[in-house]
């Protein structure tokens, strides 16, 4: 334009004018205020999160737990199983939420568990009436009772106790007395339950107080040799009685031999 005012050669000059009108645009709407506008919300009117299309989460199964967080969406269950119906894994009829041993079947009766065999001696707890000392199947899971000692034992054991024989005035066992005394062992290991005392007695030969301290350590003699073969001490007990409850008479040779003598008498079984 300057070039054409100041030419002397300028026939003419074109002349352009513009016109600009501008266009505004406005912000796209959501109605909903969820961040999602209303041409991509599925739910304008509703609230919603973008993951789900502007809708809010429903409840298809109507248990309280949202679709979003429900682990198991077309079945109602328990919000603290993920929205899921407590299912029974170990198939005893007791729902695992309930069972004590969700893995292993056991009866309601023990949560669930199967039951143990506490003493392991094959009978179970629910029907052991001794749950925490081994027993037998035909004593309903007790020990067995001890055996009773009988008159026919008792009649043995003083068969035996005659036989047992000391060296002349003195507490200590002949050599042959120790096979009969194992023989005793023997019967009383078989009843276990059963306490005895050892009686020692003498002939009047001698004095009284000689003959009461001879009596009493014969008793102990063979109570010692008894506990050392085996026998509990807490089964055992002595005494001695001197020349006191002759069984024959002192006069006679065969009557003295009589009255020297243990006895093994039974206490209490």
């Amino acid at each position: 334009m300057l070039s054409a005012l100041v030419s002397d050669n300028t026939k003419a000059a074109d002349v352009y004018a513009g016109l600009k009108i501008p266009i505004y645009q406005g912000e796209a709407k959501d109605r909903d205020g969820d961040g999602v506008i209303d041409k991509l919300d599925a739910c304008p009117k509703e609230v919603g999160p973008e993951e789900n299309n502007g809708c809010p989460w429903g409840d298809a199964d109507a248990d309280g737990v949202l679709d979003n967080e429900d682990k198991c969406p077309n079945e109602a269950g328990p919000t603290e199983n993920g929205g899921c119906p407590w299912g029974d894994s170990d198939n005893d009829g007791i729902l695992d939420n309930e069972d004590a041993c969700p893995n292993i079947a056991g009866p309601l009766e023990n949560k669930g568990c199967p039951w143990g065999d506490a003493d392991n001696d094959t009978v179970l707890d629910n029907v052991d009436q001794c749950p925490d000392v081994a027993g037998t199947v035909e004593n309903n899971g007790c020990p067995a009772p001890a055996p009773k000692v009988t008159e026919a034992v008792l009649n043995t054991l003083s068969a035996y106790a005659k036989t047992i024989l000391f060296n002349n005035g003195k507490s200590t066992l002949k050599d042959a007395s120790k096979a009969v005394l194992d023989n005793i062992v023997e019967v009383l290991q078989e009843y276990p339950d059963a306490h005895f005392t050892i009686n020692g007695y003498t002939d009047s030969s001698g004095s009284e107080a000689l003959n009461q301290r001879l009596s009493e350590d014969r008793a102990s003699t063979v109570m010692t040799y008894l506990i050392e073969n085996g026998v509990s001490s807490s089964r055992l007990s002595h005494k001695g009685y001197g020349e006191s409850n002759p069984i024959d008479d002192n006069s006679t040779a065969a009557g003295r031999r009589n009255n020297r003598r243990v006895e093994v008498v039974l206490v209490k079984q």
